[in-house]
């Protein structure tokens, strides 16, 4: 892609990272066992006798980070082991989903959807379907005692099934089961790279009989031909990430893909840091997310792996605020982009829109 993004960041003074912090935000890419407290996986590592790189919980952050900012997508996701580890009991869920929806509300969140492949975490006896129940019930009471606290954070829960393995089918009817207790959504994830969606084509044709919507992780670790099997065979109503867009992008000029995307606002869920860790990026001032923006693609802002990128949607939406040239008019756009496309009832999404988002927007800025 030849379209440069904004050759003079510009700083918008007022936004500082307190300014940011208390903007309304919505978040639609965030992996649950990408987001753990450093603290929390401590603790229960010890209880469950798993070994970490380090018990210091500052340090096992800064592990994290550096681990998975080695360019490489399979050793990113390699780092998830010790998560895992301490995600495979009731207890240990449940604590995690609890403060998942805290940690967000903290951030100024006030929508987000989570997503977490079940199948990983059934290694302590749980089944599929008691681990659904299980972050559920975390979700929940972590949303309640956000809303006590005066900082009420929606979280809606995507399955995903892992591409590599032969279990979406399953994953899938778990997604169609739970639909009426928190589930709103349907992902596969894992290995880009030699692990095509249309493997999984029963899984996403069951899901469109059923009408539950789902995304597809596509575009990051493999190109153009990964995007358009998820829009053109799978069906897909987002992409996950999709940065690899741009290649279908020449001097501003848009061919059919990157046509089809933009022109039927299928959003793409956009990862900055995370992107810079895998390698799908260089820098920030250079990530695609702020040219497609600008040429008028649904870009959403998200985090990703909040632990395994040292971030947050604080951090992120200041990152483009320094370093692309980012206005409260861009953080404004991609949040209302996220809402609207959410995989919650459009009512919902527009009593969100104009009661909280916009609202909040005026009022903080």
């Amino acid at each position: 892609m030849t379209a440069a993004p904004r050759t003079a960041p510009r700083t918008d003074t007022h936004l500082d990272t307190e300014a940011i912090r208390r903007l309304p935000k919505a978040v639609l890419h965030d992996h649950l066992d990408g987001g753990l407290r450093p603290a929390t996986v401590v603790e229960l590592a010890d209880a469950a006798g798993h070994t970490l790189p380090t018990t210091d919980p500052d340090e096992l952050a800064a592990w994290y980070v550096e681990a998975a900012g080695s360019g490489d997508l399979v050793r990113y996701i390699a780092t998830f082991e010790h998560t895992l580890a301490v995600m495979q009991t009731r207890e240990g869920l449940l604590r995690t989903a609890e403060e998942y929806a805290l940690d967000l509300a903290a951030d100024g969140v006030v929508y987000g959807e989570v997503r977490y492949a079940p199948e990983l975490m059934v290694n302590g006896g749980l089944t599929l379907g008691e681990v659904v129940a299980t972050v559920q019930e975390g979700l929940a009471a972590g949303m309640a005692k956000a809303a006590a606290a005066g900082t009420p954070v929606r979280v809606g829960t995507l399955l995903c099934g892992m591409r590599m393995f032969d279990r979406t089918r399953e994953v899938a009817d778990l997604a169609v089961a739970f639909r009426d207790a928190g589930v709103v959504g349907f992902d596969i994830a894992g290995a880009e790279d030699g692990f095509p969606p249309a493997d999984h084509l029963a899984a996403f044709e069951h899901l469109r009989r059923e009408s539950v919507p789902f995304t597809i992780h596509a575009g990051e670790a493999h190109g153009l031909p990964s995007i358009h099997q998820a829009l053109q065979v799978c069906g897909a109503q987002r992409i996950g990430h999709g940065v690899r867009i741009t290649e279908d992008i020449v001097d501003g000029k848009l061919g059919r893909l990157a046509g089809w995307v933009r022109d039927r606002r299928i959003a793409l869920e956009m990862c900055p840091t995370s992107n810079l860790q895998t390698g799908a990026a260089a820098s920030i001032a250079e990530h695609p997310i702020t040219a497609l923006k600008d040429l008028g693609f649904r870009v959403t802002l998200n985090t990703d792996n909040r632990l395994v990128s040292g971030t947050t949607m604080t951090r992120e939406m200041s990152l483009l605020v320094e370093q692309a040239g980012w206005t409260a008019a861009d953080l404004r756009t991609v949040t209302v982009n996220a809402v609207k496309s959410a995989f919650i009832p459009f009512d919902e999404r527009n009593a969100l829109l104009r009661d909280v988002v916009l609202p909040g927007y005026e009022s903080a800025l």
